[in-house]
C-alpha cells in the first residue's frame, strides 16, 4: 500500500515538473517566433508592422530570460527614432526601463532621444559649451606657433634678403638656394622631413620644435623675397645720398633704406601672416595638438558637425583680429602720405 502511494506521489511530482517546464518554455518559444516574424517584416520595409510585432513580446517573469524583451523594445525604439517619431521612441524605452531600470543601453538611448528632441538653438548652445573649452585649449598652441613664427620669420627673411642682394657671391647664392628650396617645396613635405626624416640622420626633434623650425624656415623664405622687392623699390639715389653723408652700407640700410620699405612690404607681409594662421593646421600631421587636430579628434569622437563650425569660427576670429591689426598698422605707417 505504501509503495502504491509513493508511486502515485512520484508520478504527480513528475507531471507537475513537466507542466512547469512546458509553461516556461512556451513563452520563450513564442518570443523567439515573434522576434523572427518582426525581423522578417522589417526586411520587407514595413517598419510600423515590425514595431507592432516587437511590442507583442511580453515582459518575462521573475525567472524569465530578459534577452528577447530587451532586444525587441530596443529595436522598436530605434525604428521609431529613425522615423523621427521621438515621442513613441521615448514611450517604448520607458516601458523597458520600468521593467529593467538599470539597463545602461536603454538609459543612454533615452538620453540620445532627449537630445534629438531639443530645439536647434538649445542643442547648439549645449554643443558650444561642451566643445569650446577643448577648442580654446588647442587654440593656445595655434597662437603660440603664429606668434613665434611672426617673430622669427621677419628676422630670418631680412637676413636672407640682405644676403641675396649683397655683393658676396657665395652668400648671395646660398640665400638664393634657401629661397628656391623652401618656396619650391610644400610646407607639409618640409614638416614631414624635419620631424620624420631628420631622425634617420640622428637628429630627433620634439613636435613643437619641428613645427616652429618648419614654419620659421618656410615663412622666412617667402618674407625674404617680399623684403628684397621692398628694398629694391627704393630709389638708388637714397643709398648714394646716405653714402655721401659718410654712412657705411649697413648704416644706410638700417637708417635710410629699410625704414622706407615698411610702407611697401606691410600689405604682403600681412597676407603672409594671415595665411600662416591657416597653415598651422598642417602641424597636426606631426603629432601637434593644436586647433585643427583638436577639432578633428572631437569630430571623430562625436560625429557632431557643430565642432567643425566652431573651429572655423575661431579661425575666422583670429584672421579678423590680425587683418584689422595690420590695417591699422598700415594706416599708421602711411599716415604721412595722406592728403
Amino acid at each position: 500500500m505504501n509503495s502504491r502511494i509513493a508511486q502515485i506521489l512520484g508520478s504527480a511530482a513528475l507531471a507537475a515538473l513537466l507542466v512547469l517546464s512546458l509553461g516556461t518554455a512556451a513563452p520563450a518559444a513564442d518570443a523567439d517566433a515573434l522576434m523572427r516574424k518582426a525581423n522578417d517584416i522589417m526586411v520587407t520595409g514595413d517598419l510600423d508592422g515590425a514595431v507592432e510585432v516587437y511590442l507583442q513580446i511580453p515582459a518575462p517573469g521573475p525567472e524569465g530570460d530578459q534577452g528577447q524583451f530587451v532586444s525587441s523594445r530596443m529595436q522598436a525604439a530605434r525604428l521609431k527614432y529613425a522615423a523621427k517619431d521621438y515621442d513613441a521612441a521615448l514611450r517604448i524605452i520607458d516601458e523597458l526601463l520600468e521593467v529593467y531600470p538599470d539597463n545602461i543601453e536603454a538609459r543612454q538611448f533615452r538620453s540620445s532621444v532627449e537630445e534629438a528632441m531639443m530645439p536647434a538653438w538649445r542643442q547648439f548652445l549645449k554643443d558650444t559649451a561642451k566643445f569650446v573649452p577643448h577648442l580654446l585649449k588647442g587654440s593656445l598652441m595655434t597662437l603660440l606657433l603664429v606668434v613665434c613664427t611672426m617673430i622669427v620669420s621677419p628676422i630670418g627673411g631680412l637676413l636672407i634678403a640682405l644676403g641675396r642682394i649683397g655683393t658676396v657671391k657665395s652668400v648671395s647664392r646660398l640665400c638664393w638656394f634657401i629661397i628656391w628650396l623652401f618656396r619650391g617645396t610644400p610646407l607639409l613635405l618640409q614638416l614631414f622631413f624635419i620631424y620624420y626624416g631628420l631622425p634617420a640622420l640622428g637628429i630627433t626633434l620634439k613636435p613643437v620644435t619641428a613645427a616652429l623650425l618648419g614654419l620659421g624656415l618656410n615663412y622666412s623664405a617667402y618674407l625674404a623675397e617680399i623684403i628684397r622687392s621692398g628694398i629694391l623699390s627704393i630709389d638708388h639715389g637714397q643709398m648714394e645720398a646716405a653714402e655721401a653723408m659718410g654712412m657705411t652700407y649697413w648704416q644706410a640700410m638700417r637708417r635710410v633704406i629699410i625704414p622706407q620699405t615698411y610702407r611697401v612690404i606691410l600689405p604682403p607681409v600681412g597676407n603672409e601672416f594671415i595665411a600662416l594662421i591657416k597653415d598651422t593646421a598642417l602641424v597636426s600631421t606631426i603629432a601637434m595638438v593644436e586647433l585643427m587636430r583638436t577639432a578633428d579628434q572631437l569630430f571623430n569622437a562625436s560625429f557632431n558637425i557643430t565642432v567643425l563650425g566652431l573651429a572655423a569660427g575661431i579661425y575666422l576670429l583670429f584672421t579678423t583680429v590680425f587683418t584689422l591689426g595690420f590695417e591699422r598698422l598700415e594706416a599708421k605707417v602711411g599716415a604721412y602720405e595722406k592728403r
